[in-house]
This record gives C-alpha cells, structure tokens and sequence, in this order.
C-alpha cells in the first residue's frame, strides 16, 4: 500500500494551530483509514491545546467529532468497506482484551488511546483508527452535523441507559450549550419531563423548543427552592460551580444528580446528610461503548435528533476555537474538511 499523506492543523499548547503534514504508513492489521468531511468542535478540543489535560508534544491535531468515508481498512477488519461513511468521537482504539472491554464498557478501558492526545485527530483531511471505535453512519442522518454525536451527543445519551432513566421520569438538564441541547432533545424524545436550568434567560424560548416543559433560571434561589424533591434524575453539562446542595434538594428519594461536564470545584455536598437521608446519588460519567454509540446514532435516525450546528472550513479553524472560548457560538461548530 501507499502512504497517505495528510494535510491537517496542528499548534503547540495555546497557540494558533498552522497547516501540518504528515503521513500515514500502512495500516495495522485492525485499522481503518477515513477521509473527513466533516469533524465537530468539541470545548475538550479547546482544554487539550490550552494545557487543561496536562502539558502535551506538539503539534497536537485535535478534532475527535470527525465523519467521513472509509479509503482503506486493516488486514483482520471485516466490518467495514471502503467507501462506507462513518464517524470516531474521543476514543481511536481500546485494547478490547482486558475485563473492562469484555465487559462492554470499552470507553472506560485503562488503555484507551483518546483521539487527540498522543494521537493524530480530525483537524485534518485523514484519520486513522481501530475499527471497533470507526461507527457506521445509518441513513437519516446528515453526514454534515453528525460529528457532535460522536462526543457531545454520546456523552448525554449513555447515561440514560447506564442509569435506567424512565419515560416517566421527570429529569432536568444544567446548561443549554453544546451538550446541553441535545440532552434536552433526548430526554424529550424519551418520553421524560424535562426542565431546562440555565442562567440565560435568552435560551428559554430555544429550550422549550427543542423539547423542554420547563425553564428554571440557575440564578434565581427562590425558584431552585420551590422545586425542592422533584426530580428523578438531573444531569449537569456545565464546567463551572453551582450551588450543588440546591440540585440534590430538587431530587426525589432515591434521585441522581449526574455530571458529564467537567467542574472545576467541589462536585456534590459538604456533608453526606442530603445524600443518605434520602439515598440519592451523586455520579459522574465519560462518552460510551462503541454499541452505545451505534445505539445513539439509531436513535437519532429514528426521531430526527441533531445538533444545531454552524460550519466552517477547516482553515478557520481558529476563528472556531476563539469563538467557542468567548461562548459565541449556537451550539456546536462543524469544519468543512473538504
């Protein structure tokens, strides 16, 4: 086989990414080789080049949200053909031996190698990665906004099946950004009961028309204390602190105050008083399986779920990356990597 040679962006920690190139060899015997199209901006992008997951070798190529078509597959893959459109959200590969991974729980393997760190990402017109986290794309779904699916949209669709929420839940979702709007739309298309809590006023009427009953502004203490044992489950999407004890309160007995955004503080009650008297809980959760995915991406298909999304070319990549750190943007980037 020929080397692929790849034209991708690239930048030290917190500086502007420049054109890069390089070259993929052949592939191993499980790899698979895609051309993007298309490939999300996700704020964990942002964390790796600013340092926020620790000092990393330059040039990182970042982009874990990333669609396209399969050019060429490893020797023992069986499950993909070239030519087949296809997605890989922020895991390239698991070791897929260890009893994490025979358990089906591959995202959280000790092993797991993230797509963008200490490995080549989606900022690029080719990437490369082990054909069991290389999803398939089902029909109904718009290769153009599917990258954010593959991180944002996982993210807040595992925990619903991880912790058995019901249709007859009454949940709510903390912050209507990149993962928070499309948690509403699950939710809602799951049947549930959904509040919208955001400190923007501004977002009410877009959450109520994504599918949320209600909106509590975060900042307004009367409104969190009039809600007191509501809810079945809440899921936090934000990374900054909130004032916890008023969430856990808003739970039913027995409730789940669940985050996937990464706070910077204390998670959770100073005293464990508010969680064992009613025997709630408090948790938090990354992306999820390969079959979850595949499960997600079925469900999207089913009832017309996806982001809301402005794309740009891949050579505006900064103008993104600066835009998504100043909040400018509604509610996910998508570069053109054509």
């Amino acid at each position: 086989m020929s080397d692929i040679s790849v034209n991708a962006w690239a930048g030290e920690m917190n500086a502007p990414l420049q054109p890069f190139a390089f070259t993929l060899g052949d592939p191993g015997v499980t790899d698979v080789d895609i051309r993007v199209d298309f490939c999300g901006v996700c704020h964990s992008d942002l964390s790796v080049l600013t340092g926020a997951f620790g000092e990393l070798p330059g040039p990182v190529v970042a982009g874990h949200e990333a669609v396209g078509t399969v050019v060429r597959v490893g020797s023992q893959v069986k499950s993909l053909a070239v030519g087949q459109l296809v997605g890989v959200g922020w895991t390239a590969g698991s070791c897929m031996q260890c009893h994490t991974c025979m358990g089906g729980d591959q995202q959280l393997c000790g092993t797991a190698q993230p797509t963008i760190i200490g490995h080549h990402g989606g900022f690029a017109d080719h990437l490369r990665a082990s054909s069991e986290w290389v999803i398939p794309i089902p029909e109904g779904i718009d290769a153009e906004k599917a990258g954010p699916l593959f991180c944002g949209g996982i993210t807040v669709f595992n925990p619903l099946l991880e912790f058995d929420v019901k249709p007859t839940s009454k949940v709510g979702v903390i912050g209507i950004g990149g993962l928070g709007h499309l948690a509403i739309q699950f939710m809602d298309a799951w049947g549930c009961h959904v509040t919208a809590f955001s400190s923007s006023d501004s977002k009410r009427a877009e959450a109520k028309a994504m599918g949320a009953d209600d909106f509590v502004n975060v900042t307004d203490d009367a409104a969190l204390k009039a809600i007191r044992g509501e809810y079945d489950f809440i899921m936090s999407t934000i990374n900054v602190d909130l004032n916890w004890n008023r969430f856990i309160a808003a739970l039913k007995p027995k409730g789940r105050l669940h985050t996937v955004g990464l706070t910077p503080g204390h998670f959770g009650p100073s005293t464990g008083r508010a969680l064992i008297s009613g025997q709630k809980s408090v948790s938090g959760s990354p992306t999820g399986s390969p079959a979850r995915i595949a499960t997600m991406l079925e469900f999207c298909a089913r009832h017309k779920i996806e982001p809301v999304t402005e794309t740009l070319p891949l050579s505006e990549v900064n103008t993104a990356l600066e835009r998504l750190e100043a909040g400018d943007v509604r509610y996910r980037f998508v570069l053109d990597c054509r």
